[in-house]
């Protein structure tokens, strides 16, 4: 039953590349097979479609992304540190090249050639990102530790679009300090009252 499970996770993975390398449209089920080591009925018996991987690969993403969010509310309690944390992990991650970008931000630019069922996945990790963000601003509006100019609500999504672009940026350039230099004045913003 491991190898099941293992097999499978190495596609994910592998799907998870491709994705990043080319989108959508960038991979098929042969150059999962190619890279994996496996027949190509093999994954569509754990995947029976592309559909299914992707739909699949991003909603592990989104699991992913809220347990780790869930982590950081349990282990920071102030929003300037929060948001400081979630940046410092994409920095991390751009430099690194493990994550160059989000995977759901990446796959929003698709929107309009992907099936329902990914672009489901893909709205429910904005819209629990966005939920979060939200609930960021409120707690620092409300302690005096951030300098909201909108509403916690906006505030939360020009954050979020902001990171995102900034790995866009990041990715456009081909430089990972990008990422920090179009960050760090927003949160420069964010905190300038706080002590």
């Amino acid at each position: 039953m491991a190898n099941v499970s293992s097999t499978a996770d190495e596609i994910l993975a592998c799907a998870r590349t491709l994705v990043m390398a080319g989108g959508y449209n960038g991979f098929s089920y042969a150059d999962i097979a190619k890279v994996v080591g496996v027949r190509k009925p093999s994954i569509h018996h754990h995947f029976p479609s592309k559909v299914d991987l992707v739909r699949e690969l991003v909603a592990s993403h989104r699991h992913s992304v809220e347990d780790g969010i869930a982590r950081l509310e349990r282990s920071v309690s102030d929003p300037v540190e929060q948001l400081r944390a979630y940046t410092r992990v994409w920095v991390t991650c751009i430099e690194d090249a493990s994550v160059p970008i989000c995977l759901c931000a990446l796959l929003a630019s698709e929107i309009p050639v992907l099936p329902e069922e990914v672009v489901y996945e893909v709205r429910a990790h904005f819209r629990a990102l966005s939920a979060w963000l939200t609930s960021v601003m409120e707690r620092g509006a409300r302690d005096g530790r951030l300098n909201l100019s909108a509403s916690p609500r906006v505030e939360g999504e020009s954050f979020m679009a902001t990171v995102h672009g900034a790995m866009l940026s990041a990715r456009a350039y081909g430089d990972p300090k990008m990422f920090e230099s179009i960050v760090g004045p927003l949160l420069e913003r964010l905190t300038s009252r706080s002590g």
